[in-house]
């Protein structure tokens, strides 16, 4: 029997959803107010976002004019989606490794380190490949992962939350090249025990990936402010790229 991967389970628990509840809407809608400003999309522009979540981002985007397309693995987020759709605003259960629509969007979104989640590189690479191959030319991928060199430095090893009457233990640690995050809690007379496991790519593997899949790089950004990316200081790594 296939084991499930960490993300087809946690992402479709309650839980997660409540850890994270507290998330900074308005510096999500800023961030993507200027990076709406640099990229200059015409109204009404078909955009991706891909690994869309609860679709924050997607709401956002469409209430800027443009035609959202929001996809995610999560069975329980686009259900949650759905309740917002219009005929603008559409949701899919959707493998972010595979093309959606070829050659369609003007633009496609990889937002809050929603990326590096699989084991094999091919596959983060195979990421890359399916958003590129969903672009029209000259259509825009942007991606905003974590700075893995500011990450691996300022590691918070154990951090508790406590959270609608949930203590919830973090421990963070290093695994290979990969980051894990491991959640402990007990809820509903039960213990609970997940993971998150993301792989640390550092800006030379992105500059692969693009190189393969036919993006060029336009700017690279090292928070929501739009700063430009230092390695040793930025707490973000925000690609703009462009299809050839």
């Amino acid at each position: 029997m296939k084991e499930t991967a960490w993300f087809e389970s946690w992402f479709d628990s309650p839980y997660y959803h409540l850890l994270y509840k507290d998330r900074d809407n308005s510096e999500a809608q800023n961030f993507l107010d200027l990076l709406l400003e640099r990229i200059h999309l015409k109204s009404g522009s078909p955009v991706l976002d891909l690994a869309c979540g609860k679709g924050r981002h997607s709401l956002h985007l469409f209430q800027n004019g443009y035609d959202v397309t929001g996809i995610d693995l999560s069975e329980e987020n686009i259900r949650y989606c759905h309740r917002f759709e219009n005929e603008r605003l559409h949701f899919y259960r959707h493998d972010m490794r595979r093309i959606l629509r070829l050659n369609y969007f003007d633009a496609v979104f990889n937002l809050f380190t929603s990326f590096g989640y699989f084991d094999r590189d091919h596959e983060n690479e195979l990421v890359v490949q399916a958003a590129s191959s969903s672009l029209h030319p000259g259509g825009y991928f942007i991606i905003d992962f974590l700075n893995a060199h500011y990450t691996l430095q300022h590691l918070c090893a154990e951090q508790e939350k406590n959270i609608e009457g949930i203590t919830f233990h973090l421990h963070r640690k290093t695994e290979g090249d990969h980051l894990i995050k491991e959640i402990r809690f007990h809820a509903e007379g039960r213990d609970f025990r997940f993971r998150e496991k993301v792989k640390l790519l550092f800006p030379e593997d992105f500059m692969r990936y693009f190189a393969k899949s036919g993006l060029t790089v336009l700017e690279t950004y090292g928070n929501y402010q739009l700063q430009d990316f230092n390695a040793e200081s930025s707490q973000r790594l925000i690609f703009v790229t462009r299809k050839l």
